[in-house]
């Protein structure tokens, strides 16, 4: 292929390398000029331009491309029509993604102007999603570069393994402590995490974490034609002898491999029983984040083998997110550090539903509801304690006059608690390990209630962010470390960190109360009311 400047006179034929745009007209990069094309650009005043022109024996960027992505394209793979040097191939079923990757790697290193670029191996792709594109990078290629590319592909490259496995057991173990709500999560995590494979949970069960029992669950689903059986623990496989692979040994079946290269995902179990995989799911697998879990799961379905060989092949590429908790020591310190934790007491709103007056500034055995709440943050451990301050900044304060707490102020209160959250959290000290997040119209609120969340939080045993909870619903206040503060910043309106929550499952540590009020702030004259008559009744 040649390439260079020529005189606009002399460019039929050849393939415009830039677009020119000048007065009315317009040439497209890749336009092959004719006689019009030539006419217009002398008429707009352009004597010369930048062309590439074919050689004999060279192949088009489209026919080249459309060859190869042909070729390369196996079972569960269709190929849209090339545009541009550019052929994209595309899932035709939900499945994996297997590639040839040593003939990849041969195709790519045939000439410079020829690509071939895929998703990662072993994938999980739906109907219609791309999944490699082959892309020459000029505007033709020696016909004899796009035969020796093709060749490479003498078998296709990439194919889509279907997903196979449709019915699926599930057996949960259980402990003193596990809650029904975190086994009802899970299951809800893992039927949306199979969904796509269009396998669902068959039979489900719950039994004491022993191996007896454990063994008698997986047994029954053997029995009933589960084609995969998943155990949640409810407590991490420490060791091949422990109850998990106990209960798969009991049954006739076999361990294939304990523990993985990848993070999170380390604790996981993979075996197989009565010709049929089982999984010991590492405790990362209750959360709907990516993990190792996944990447063996995925390939379950698909009927694919999964090897001691292939599991630690996984290193590569198998630190999948920051970890956000360090490892756990073996043995617990003699006097557990005592953290920096920060109070911010967000007192900054509008009080709409209230209808007028400013809910923080209203009165409760003749102090200001949002005094009552600073005064029990001033009177826990949390330190400094900081007020961020909006609507109606002077009174409120008036009303925090003489305490010593860090006031600060955000002037974009009206457009919703996260803005003063930001705010709160931009003052925090550096040196803390992380802060409770307080409502200033949630005066129940006690100094001692906020010393046991507090006192809860231990980021050295996984606990970042502390939750208290009335009969399994959580409320307020929040400690989050300091980890979080990223997140929290990037909050916007008057959306709170719920679905923050939700998202680091593995690393919330719930503290089960019975004090209602975690669950009560003042939004409306009514609970401005009821409250006032519980504080100043046990005041009497």
């Amino acid at each position: 292929m040649k390439f260079g400047a020529v005189p606009s006179a002399e460019a039929e034929g050849a393939i415009a390398v830039h677009s020119i745009r000048r007065g009315g007209l317009v040439l497209k990069k890749g336009t092959v000029i004719g006689p019009f094309e030539a006419a217009a650009l002398q008429a707009a005043g352009i004597n010369g331009l930048v062309v590439a022109r074919l050689d004999p024996g060279d192949v088009s960027e489209d026919v080249a491309a459309a060859d190869i992505a042909a070729a390369v394209a196996g079972d569960g793979v269709r190929v849209d029509r090339a545009f541009t040097g550019r052929a994209n191939l595309f899932a035709e079923a939900a499945g994996v993604l297997m590639v040839d990757r040593g003939g990849i790697d041969r195709l790519n290193r045939v000439d410079p102007a020829i690509t071939f670029a895929t998703l990662a191996e072993f994938a999980p792709v739906v109907a219609g999603k791309m999944v490699a594109t082959v892309k020459i990078i000029p505007f033709a290629v020696p016909g004899q570069a796009r035969d020796r590319a093709v060749a490479e592909a003498r078998a296709p490259l990439i194919c889509v393994a279907p997903y196979r496995l449709r019915r699926i057991g599930v057996v949960s173990t259980l402990l003193p402590g596990l809650g029904d709500k975190v086994v009802a999560k899970t299951l809800k995590i893992f039927a949306e995490r199979i969904a796509p494979a269009d396998a669902r949970i068959v039979i489900e069960r719950r039994v004491p974490h022993e191996t007896a029992a454990l063994a008698a669950a997986l047994d029954e689903m053997l029995g009933a034609g589960c084609e995969l059986v998943v155990v949640f623990g409810a407590s991490a496989i420490a060791d091949q002898r422990d109850v998990i692979p106990a209960a798969v040994e009991a049954v006739g079946g076999r361990i294939e491999h304990f523990g993985m290269p990848v993070d999170p995902g380390n604790l996981l179990l993979i075996a197989e029983a009565d010709g049929r995989p089982v999984i010991g799911a590492p405790g990362c697998a209750r959360s709907p984040k990516e993990n190792g879990f996944d990447w063996v799961l995925m390939r379950l379905l698909a009927g694919l083998p999964v090897t001691r060989n292939d599991i630690t092949g996984m290193g590569v590429g198998g630190l999948l997110m920051e970890i956000v908790t360090r490892p756990q020591p073996r043995e617990a310190p003699a006097a557990p550090p005592r953290r920096q934790v920060a109070a911010i007491v967000l007192a900054a709103g509008r009080s709409t539903r209230m209808g007028g007056p400013n809910k923080l500034l209203a009165e409760i055995s003749g102090k200001p509801l949002v005094r009552i709440a600073v005064e029990q943050a001033l009177a826990s451990r949390a330190r400094p304690v900081i007020v961020v301050t909006g609507h109606q900044r002077s009174g409120v304060e008036a009303a925090l006059k003489d305490l010593p707490v860090r006031r600060v102020h955000n002037p974009d209160y009206a457009e919703g608690l996260s803005t003063s959250l930001k705010v709160g959290l931009a003052a925090v000290p550096h040196e803390a390990d992380g802060a409770i997040v307080c409502l200033g119209d949630m005066p129940q609120v006690s100094s001692a209630l906020i010393d046991r969340l507090v006192g809860a939080f231990d980021p050295e045993f996984g606990a970042l962010v502390v939750v208290p909870t009335i009969g399994g619903k959580r409320g307020n206040p929040v400690v989050w470390s300091h980890r979080f503060f990223p997140d929290l910043a990037k909050l916007e309106g008057d959306i709170g960190a719920r679905h923050l929550i939700a998202s680091y499952a593995e690393v919330v540590a719930e503290v089960p109360l019975e004090d209602a009020a975690v669950l009560t702030d003042v939004d409306t004259p009514e609970a401005l009311r009821a409250v006032k008559a519980e504080i100043e009744s046990a005041q009497l």
